[in-house]
Parts: structure tokens; C-alpha cells; sequence
């Protein structure tokens, strides 16, 4: 008998052991939610602690490491949050709630150059914003705006922070600006969203005291975290440095096909005409000239020669010798080609791709063809890319795209359709498209139009470099040469492509002659913004981006293919196709750590979040929808077979866009300062997703 009690009580201990060993803690939901956890965004300088108590043993933190939230508790008035780096109960430690932002969504926004419009501003509360935008009161929003503008806010001003006045380059200054909640509202006949933020830089200043600022629970909206007052100084102010003259890199982007050589010739004499004009003005070296050769698929047309060819690198056209010695032997092969369109898109890629732009403040690509381009419904075409993915890899580079078109006569059924796909490829936000048709082909007219836009760029470098002043206190918003450049052109498209080019110039110099001035995103927390901007509703002032790791996107780039593959193969019905669609996007914008387990192509059978029940949770409260969550099973029962076809490809030109951009390890951001990896981070386009 003692024995057997001896057997039952060890066999409870285990019992209980083994239950809980089996009890996993998770973390907390958002509230109404079921199954969306509260996640959190370290800020810089946050440490982690093994207790909710600021001991000074805490291990610093990556920033912008995301968390998942466990538990929340109050000590001594100050909330600490238990966080974990997964949702299977991985505790990683406590963390001041001041030291972290919310992240139960990942979508961020991006401040657009400012050049051409008005800065956003950055409201202390919903009230403030709402109450202007209601009443649509140009004028009080015109007095709070140059208040702001001029620094002259106080403490019971509305604003809290301004935009900066030039171009934040999330490459170069890393910043964050997610959103917490957002309301719809219509400003003008536009309908616009008040967003309510955070923002924090990278190169965060730390509060001059312990626990000041605000965060997740926090403080009130608005507070400011970091020294000095926001108020007093609504736009952050960098140290000021000494920086390399201003520079341009122009690469040339040809076709080589039957018949090109005229006007492959007559590039050589524009750039040859830029290298004594800047050997005069003793400025070689401040424009820097490649060029890329392409022609088209040699499976296509096997005696071509080649796809695309790098006769001139950047480093390699400092000079005229260094230029035209490399692209002496560049001549249009004498092998016609398959048919009146070229693989134009792998001429620019390369373009791209295989240039050091670092250095080059104002960067370019002009693309010279006769031909239309090979687009992502070609299965000849080298990249699979739409205009838009090859344009938004250009601008993920810094790169602004030109097109000049010939219009030659046997080229004329598809002149057209070529100019739609230039169009859309060369568009700048904000500024328009940099596409010129050159009627019949003319080799004079493109001559004058290279040699005009080759001398209007060197003259922008020229301007900056002589005329740049050491100290700047005051930068006009309008320059004069905007206005004036039209006066010598000779057509009126060549007057508004000069017009375009100006303000694109102004913008880059501009960037440029700031950097080292202003330029650092307002350390504010909780703050309210407008998208759109108040005197000119048409015009968006913000970008949405989605912040994903090397490794996530690459997670997405093969789950996108792998759905597509199954879609192809017969084996998905439309209404789960498009199920798939919809989570991986839903996924992409809530939680991209989950990547590879909300889809039943991925995780198996029955765990898409349509088969859980949880779709309609995941999409809900996200103030923007990537592509595929607006497209309805109607929607796409009623499209053709030729629009269904065309949707699949351009996902496929997506994930050619995934590739392009991971192997770009010069884009992503390591956030620990250490080498590129599968954790370094970049703001991917919400539009470049599914």
C-alpha cells in the first residue's frame, strides 16, 4: 500500500510538471481583437532589463527591434512592459513603456520633398487638425502654417513639429514614422486621412532626463522626446559639416539595334561638347558621364550580339579621354531584330545596377531608343518588369529616369503603346514625366534636346558648386530659373521637359545645400498629421511604406511565387486564390514575422486567415490596403481572361522586383551599424506589394 501511494504521488508530480511544462503564455491581445497581438517598436538607446526596474544593469537594444507586449504594470507611476521577440512565450525581459512605440501595424509613411508645396505639419492633438480641416479655414491655417514655418510657435500652439524643409532620405537618415490611428476625412473634393503618428530618427537624441517623453501609454500626445523644445525649434537642426562639391552622375542608356548609329554618334558629340564646357569652367569631375548598351534577347535574335553591355562606368567618365575612348567602339549591330520592341528595361536595369552612384547628389538615366520596351507580358522580356516596378527601383536608387523616344516612320504602329510604357516608367512624384518624342526620329531635334538637357544639368551642377554660399539663412521657395528656362526652346515639349528639369534640379540642389543644415525628422511622439495638403488636395505629402527585414522579403518574394505556382497549376480555386492574396498582404501589413504561416499554400491545409476566420481582423483599422485586399471574387469573375492574365503577370513583375531590391545590399539599412544581413531593414512602397 505505501508503495502504491508513493507510485500515485509521483505519478502527480509528473502530472503536473508535464501540465506546465505545457502552459504557454502568450502575449496580450489589441483590445477587440482575438488573435492580433500588442507589438512594440524599440526607440534608440532603449535597454531591456530583467526586472520592471531601472537598475542600470539593462543590455541596450537594437533600435527598432520589434516586441511583442506580454505585460503591462505600473512602478512608481511609470509603466513597464514584459516583452518577447516571438508569441510562443520567448520572454526577453522589462522595458520602460517611454522607450518604445506601437507597432500593431506595420505600415509608416515617408515625408515627400516639400519643394513645390507646403511642409507638413504636425498637430498636437485630433481636436486641433480636425477642427481646421472641418471648417476648411485657409486663413488660420495660413497664420499657424508661417509660424511654424518661421519657429515662432509657443507652448499653446496647435503644432508641434514641422517638416523639414528639403528631403529626408531614409537611406541616408533612417527614420520612422508608423501609424497608430487614422480617420477619414475629405479636404476639398479629395478625400484625405488625419493620421495619428510617432516619429523618431534613427540618430535619436536621448531626453534630458530619465523617463521623460512619451510612448506606448505614456505621456500625453504630442510630448516631445529628445533635448531642447520642439516648439521653439519646430524643425530639427543637424550640426552643421562640410560637405564634397555637388556632383552628377548621367548614364546613358542606348539602344544599339539596327539603324541607331546616328544617333549613338551623335551622343558622343553632346557629351563631348559637356567635357569642354566643364574643362573651361574647370569643373571635370563634378559630372560624370557611363553609359549602358542594349539591344535585345539573343534567344530572339541569336546573331544581335549581346543583351546589355557597361561601356562606361561612372568612375571611368571623368573626362572626355576616359568617356570617348570606351565607347569608340560602340556601333549599332547589323543584325535586325526580332520586332519593333527592344528589352529596353534591361538596358536601364543595368543602368542602375551597375553604377557606384555613392557621392553623386543629383543622379540620372537617360534612356535613348527607337523601339518600345519588352514589359512583363513578354516572355522574352530579361527583368519580367512593369514600368512602374523599374521606375520605383530607380527611385528606391535616388535615380530619376529620361526617355527620349524617336518616333522613326517604321516604328509607327507601335509608337503609342511605347510612349505610355516611357511615360509611366520616367514619371517623378511631384514633378511629372521626364519623356520627350522626337517627331520622325529627327537627328537634329535629338541632338538639340541631348545637348539641351546635357547643358541645363552641368549648369545646375555649376550653380551649386560656384555659387553655393557657406552659411545659408534663407533659401526662396520659387527659383527664377524655373520660370525662365522656357524662353530659348524651341518646341513647347521641349519647354516643358526644361521646365520639369529645373524644378527636379532645384529639389536635388536644394537637398544638397540642406543636408547639412536641417534634414532630421522632429523627435514627436503621438502627433496628428494631415495626407494630404491643405491648399493644394490633390497633392499628397506623404508616402506608405511597409517596414520589412532582408529576410521577410525574401520570405515573401517565394511565397508569392509559391502561391502563384499552385494558382497556375490548377490546384486553387479563384475564391482561394484570391484568399491567399489577401493574407499574405493582410500579413505583410500586420505582423511580416508571420510570413509562411497564414497561408494554406504555406502552412498547410485550413491555416489561411480566411479558413480561421481571422481576415476580416487582420485587414480592418489599416488606414491603407495593398492591391489584392481591394479586389473582390465579383471583381475578378467579371474581368477577362486577358485582365486576369495581365493581374497575374504584374505580381510576377512584383516579385522581380523583390529580387532586384534584395540583391541591392546598398539600400538596406543595418540597424546595428554592422554589415548588411537577413535583419537590415527597408521601407518597401506599399504600392510594390501584393
Amino acid at each position: 500500500m505505501k508503495n502504491l501511494l508513493i507510485a500515485i504521488t509521483l505519478l502527480l508530480m509528473v502530472g503536473n510538471a508535464i501540465a506546465k511544462t505545457n502552459t504557454r503564455v502568450s502575449p496580450l491581445l489589441i483590445p477587440g481583437k482575438q488573435s492580433l497581438y500588442q507589438r512594440v517598436l524599440t526607440i534608440p538607446q532603449a535597454r531591456i532589463f530583467s526586472a520592471a526596474k531601472d537598475n542600470g544593469a539593462g543590455k541596450e537594444v537594437i533600435p527598432f527591434t520589434a516586441f511583442y507586449v506580454y505585460a503591462r504594470k505600473k512602478v512608481n507611476k511609470r509603466e513597464w512592459l514584459k516583452l518577447g521577440t516571438d508569441r510562443h512565450g520567448k520572454i526577453s525581459g522589462w522595458m520602460p513603456a517611454a522607450k518604445t512605440m506601437e507597432w500593431n501595424q506595420g505600415l509608416t509613411v515617408a515625408f515627400r520633398d516639400p519643394v513645390g508645396g507646403d511642409r507638413s505639419l504636425l498637430f498636437r492633438d485630433r481636436e486641433s487638425l480636425k477642427s481646421l480641416v472641418d471648417a476648411n479655414d485657409k486663413e488660420a491655417y495660413s497664420a499657424i502654417y508661417l509660424e511654424a514655418q518661421a519657429g515662432l510657435t509657443s507652448d499653446e500652439s496647435p503644432v508641434v513639429a514641422i517638416q523639414p524643409d528639403v528631403h529626408l532620405d531614409v537611406k541616408e537618415d533612417f527614420y520612422l514614422v508608423p501609424i497608430h490611428k487614422y480617420e477619414d476625412v475629405f479636404v476639398g473634393a479629395e478625400q484625405a486621412r488625419m493620421l495619428q503618428v510617432s516619429s523618431v530618427p534613427l540618430e535619436y537624441e536621448p531626453p534630458a532626463e530619465a523617463g521623460s517623453g512619451a510612448g506606448t501609454g505614456a505621456g500625453e500626445a504630442g510630448t516631445e522626446v529628445g533635448t531642447g523644445s520642439v516648439a521653439a525649434a519646430p524643425a530639427m537642426v543637424k550640426k552643421k559639416k562640410k560637405q564634397r562639391n555637388y556632383s552628377a552622375g548621367l548614364v546613358f542608356a542606348i539602344d544599339s539595334t539596327l539603324s541607331m548609329d546616328p544617333y549613338i554618334d551623335r551622343t558622343r558629340e553632346a557629351v563631348g561638347k559637356i567635357f569642354n564646357s566643364l574643362d573651361e569652367a574647370k569643373l571635370l569631375g563634378n559630372v560624370n558621364f557611363g553609359l549602358v548598351s542594349f539591344r535585345d534577347n539573343t534567344s530572339a535574335a541569336p546573331g544581335i550580339g549581346y543583351l546589355t553591355r557597361t561601356y562606361v562606368k561612372l568612375s571611368e567618365g571623368q573626362d572626355s579621354h576616359g568617356f570617348l575612348s570606351r565607347v569608340e567602339k560602340l556601333s549599332a549591330t547589323t543584325v535586325s531584330s526580332r520586332d519593333f520592341v527592344e528589352d529596353a528595361y534591361a538596358g536601364v536595369k543595368r543602368a542602375i545596377e551597375d553604377m557606384n552612384w555613392k557621392n553623386h547628389h543629383a543622379r540620372y538615366v537617360v534612356l535613348i531608343t527607337d523601339a518600345g520596351a519588352r514589359g512583363e507580358l513578354d516572355p522574352l522580356s530579361s527583368t519580367g518588369m512593369t514600368p512602374e516596378g523599374l521606375r520605383q527601383l530607380a527611385l528606391d536608387n535616388g535615380v530619376s529616369i529620361f526617355v527620349l523616344h524617336l518616333l522613326t516612320p517604321h516604328d509607327q504602329a507601335n509608337h503609342t503603346s511605347a510612349e505610355d510604357q516611357y511615360r509611366r516608367l520616367s514619371d517623378i512624384p511631384g514633378i511629372g514625366s521626364l519623356y520627350y518624342g522626337v517627331p520622325t526620329g529627327d537627328v537634329v531635334e535629338f541632338g538639340y534636346v541631348l545637348d539641351a538637357l546635357a547643358a541645363q544639368i552641368t549648369g545646375q551642377v555649376r550653380t551649386a558648386v560656384e555659387n553655393l554660399p557657406l552659411e545659408i539663412e534663407e533659401v526662396e521657395s520659387a527659383p527664377a530659373e524655373v520660370e525662365m528656362v522656357a524662353k530659348e526652346a524651341t518646341t513647347p515639349q521641349l519647354a516643358e521637359l526644361q521646365e520639369k528639369v529645373a524644378k527636379l534640379g532645384y529639389a536635388l540642389r536644394m537637398r544638397y545645400l540642406k543636408r547639412s543644415e536641417t534634414g532630421k525628422v522632429p523627435n514627436v511622439f503621438n502627433a496628428w498629421i494631415l495626407d494630404r495638403d491643405i491648399n493644394d488636395p490633390e497633392r499628397k505629402v506623404l508616402d506608405v511604406r511597409v517596414l520589412l527585414t532582408r529576410d521577410q522579403l525574401s520570405d515573401l518574394h517565394d511565397i508569392l511565387k509559391q502561391i502563384l505556382n499552385t494558382a497556375e497549376e490548377g490546384l486553387l480555386s479563384p475564391k482561394n486564390f484570391l484568399n491567399e492574396l489577401k493574407s499574405l498582404a493582410a500579413t505583410i501589413s500586420r505582423d511580416p514575422s508571420k510570413l509562411g504561416t497564414t497561408t494554406a499554400v504555406t502552412a498547410g491545409e485550413g491555416n489561411s486567415l480566411a479558413d480561421l476566420g481571422f481576415m476580416a481582423e487582420y485587414i480592418e483599422d489599416l488606414p491603407y490596403t495593398a492591391e489584392a485586399m481591394r479586389l473582390s471574387l465579383q471583381d475578378w469573375q467579371t474581368w477577362s481572361a486577358r485582365e486576369q492574365i495581365k493581374f497575374l503577370n504584374a505580381l510576377e513583375a512584383k516579385i522581380n522586383y523583390y529580387r532586384a531590391l534584395h540583391d541591392h545590399t546598398d539600400l538596406w539599412v543595418s540597424l546595428d551599424g554592422g554589415p548588411v544581413d537577413g535583419d537590415s531593414v527597408f521601407p518597401i512602397a506599399l504600392d510594390m506589394l501584393p
